[in-house]
């Protein structure tokens, strides 16, 4: 660990590119537009190898038993970082944290440092932040330090790097980390807890629990002056209401809290617990989906669940949007809250009349695009549940949809349910991911499509490529422009997309490889699989094998500079073979 050098001089360090937050910045647009190196041609022609890969990461003694790491969240990756460790050399480095409660900074290229070479792979420093909890529900009782994904802010000097992590002794709290030696920064931890939150809270009564029942999975958020920190949490096995949290950054303290329902039952009501938490678009606005709401709750002031929440900076409620048939959804335990949304860039206002769009998934395996002016909902409660499909708040295709005989959402993958939709059942619980192209805007979404509506066998399409149509005047929506034929995919997490501007375009999606049920303790636990699909025809190029250790769940790659970094237990690195 540290900046050991060995061998001859190293080359410098790659520069240009950074990606911190999860799926690369605060609106989740999950693009990599400078990857010139791994074209489809590459990947087609040469596929991927195993660069490199870091010592094995921390594992926790948790009262006398041993735990191996679990990389949750994703990666986050920077150039130029200033290590100390290095004498302030600029190094291209990874951040990786673990459910072990570490954070870690390794070198992701060989480089020059004292002389001497730099490996690829070298743990720059690591922070243990958390004496970590067993989680009973958490796939197979695993130690809990940190979950959700961190953020970086680069704009700071030096640059911190935010995690949110669980002591056994002290709660939930929040870290700011100097990202050049991971030294704790003054003023920090800020504890969130329900007295911090109760004090603040914009929709309560409510109460926030304790970890074993509370998960702060979703992704963190930062606002684009860096001053406020947004942590979403949701329940284990429906255990608990749905929170998000903003936390001045400045003057370490909770600022702000929100329940999703102004409800003292330890029950599900509103969680906001996908993997990529909230989105922030460029005026401010933060956007998180919620998932189900007790059945019986329609219209029920102040509960949130099933939901697609649009706050102000300090969590102050601006806009909703519930689905029609939300109240299926509760029933059936399909949250709208398995999906994260993502904010697209704005669209030229002489091609449409919805120009600030964005978009989202749900468990249903639809997808929705929203009008960000027009969320469409009330500021007090969600709407009645007899509205028909063809009066569904999003912006919906012209034609009728056959899951509806009528207009309605649109779905990807299928088939459609209104009573099959949780656990293993699910069909998407992802974050699209943007792409710009000459002819106009697509996303790239991924799920797990089933062989028929009551089984849990995956079947294709896992992965879809739809096209933003627009006409002057007319409100936008979503198409399929087309779909995989070949993969079914278990459990995957939120595609990345990488090209060189337009062209080159490489979806890369890491799958679970196993039902969401499946515990991550088993020797028998099956590896996960990254995949490479040209965006173009949407047919594999490549994957990984057996080639990954077990990690975590819903977990995303980082592309940089013509190498694909995955977290697992450890960190790995691949790039172009011979």
């Amino acid at each position: 660990m540290g900046c050991t050098s060995t061998g001859a001089a190293g080359a410098a360090p790659p520069h240009g590119i950074s990606w911190p937050t999860f799926h690369g910045d605060r609106a989740r647009t999950g693009w990599n537009d400078h990857e010139a190196t791994l074209t489809p041609a590459i990947l087609r022609g040469h596929g991927l190898t195993l660069a490199w890969q870091s010592p094995a990461l921390d594992e926790v003694d948790v009262s006398g038993t041993i735990y191996a790491p679990h990389a949750y969240a994703s990666p986050l990756y920077a150039d130029d970082v200033p290590v100390a460790a290095c004498g302030g050399a600029p190094l291209s480095v990874l951040f990786a944290a673990t459910t072990s409660g570490y954070v870690y900074a390794v070198n992701a290229f060989e480089a020059a440092a004292s002389g001497g070479s730099l490996a690829a792979g070298t743990i720059l420093w690591s922070t243990m932040l958390a004496a970590p909890i067993v989680v009973p529900k958490l796939d197979g009782s695993l130690p809990l330090g940190v979950l959700g994904t961190p953020v970086l802010d680069l704009t700071q000097s030096p640059p911190r790097l935010y995690v949110t992590a669980i002591d056994a002794a002290a709660g939930w709290r929040v870290f700011a980390v100097d990202a050049t030696t991971g030294a704790i920064l003054p003023g920090w931890p800020v504890t969130i807890d329900d007295a911090a939150t109760s004090a603040t809270n914009e929709n309560g009564p409510a109460r926030f629990l304790d970890a074993t029942v509370l998960s702060q999975r979703g992704a963190l958020d930062l606002s684009a002056d860096g001053r406020t920190l947004y942590v979403p949490f949701g329940g284990y096995f429906d255990g608990s209401v749905g929170w998000m949290v903003a936390v001045d950054t400045v003057t370490p303290r909770v600022l702000a809290a929100t329940s999703s329902a102004a409800s003292m039952s330890p029950s599900a009501n509103g969680g906001i617990w996908s993997a990529g938490g909230a989105a922030i678009d460029d005026d401010g606005f933060i956007y998180a989906e919620t998932g189900n709401s007790p059945p019986g709750s329609a219209a029920a002031r102040h509960v949130w669940g099933e939901s697609l929440l649009q706050w102000r900076r300090a969590l102050t409620l601006s806009a909703t949007y519930t689905p029609f048939n939300y109240c299926e959804l509760d029933r059936a335990d399909a949250d709208l809250g398995g999906a994260s949304p993502m904010v697209l860039p704005d669209l030229d206002p002489t091609t449409t009349s919805t120009p600030k769009l964005l978009a989202m998934g749900s468990k249903q395996g639809n997808v929705y695009l929203i009008d960000r002016t027009h969320l469409g909902g009330g500021l007090d409660a969600r709407p009645s549940c007899d509205a028909p499909s063809s009066q569904d708040g999003s912006l919906l295709p012209p034609d009728a949809q056959p899951q509806f005989g009528a207009r309605g959402p649109l779905n990807v993958f299928g088939p459609y349910s209104e009573t099959y939709g949780s656990n293993n059942y699910a069909k998407m619980r992802t974050t699209p991911a943007y792409f710009r192209a000459p002819s106009g805007s697509f996303l790239f979404v991924t799920g797990s499509s089933k062989t028929r509506v009551d089984a849990i066998d995956p079947a294709p399409p896992s992965v879809a490529r739809l096209r933003v149509v627009t006409a002057p005047a007319l409100p936008a929506y979503l198409a399929i422009d087309a779909a995989d034929t070949s993969l079914a995919l278990l459990n995957p997490g939120s595609p990345v997309v990488t090209s060189d501007a337009s062209t080159g375009v490489v979806v890369w999606v890491l799958d679970e490889n196993a039902q969401r049920l499946t515990p991550l303790v088993s020797p028998s636990t099956p590896r996960p699989i990254l995949y490479a699909i040209d965006g173009t025809t949407l047919a594999p190029l490549w994957n990984s094998g057996s080639t990954l250790e077990v990690g975590g769940k819903y977990m995303t790659p980082v592309v940089a500079h013509g190498t694909v970094f995955v977290v697992t237990d450890r960190v790995q690195a691949f790039a172009p073979g011979p």
